[in-house]
């Protein structure tokens, strides 16, 4: 299984520290380095998309495991914690009180160059060649 755009550009820049997107992979299920954050999900206006709480879970899933791309012997058992990990997320999210301030930085997927990028990505995708 290969991660979508979306989930890797949620991960930010890579833990190699060499200013490669982590959505730039290098070959089908690489994830091309990890990221080194996780992006605050609390107190955001409006709040957490499921994408956004699916996308927080799969990288923290990946940071824990070790897992850098998916196979056949590890898609289930990562995908099994990944649920488990979105759905632990989202009640936290739901049971704690609200945040004074909002978080300081936006996550990825509500910054304008990233959904430009996603755009672009998605279009090359559906665009006959």
């Amino acid at each position: 299984m290969a991660w979508t755009i979306a989930e890797r550009t949620l991960t930010g820049r890579c833990a190699a520290g060499d200013g490669r997107r982590a959505g730039v992979s290098r070959a089908p299920g690489s994830v091309g380095g990890m990221c080194r954050n996780i992006t605050m999900l609390r107190g955001l206006e409006p709040a957490a998309t499921s994408e956004e709480v699916e996308a927080a879970a799969r990288q923290y899933v990946r940071k824990v495991s070790g897992v850098q791309s998916v196979t056949g012997r590890t898609e289930a058992p990562f995908e099994r914690a990944v649920t488990l990990v979105a759905e632990a997320t989202r009640e936290l999210l739901a049971e704690l009180p609200p945040r004074q301030q909002p978080p300081p930085t936006l996550p990825p997927l509500r910054r304008p160059g990233v959904k430009a990028r996603l755009a672009r990505a998605g279009s090359a995708a559906t665009s006959p060649s």
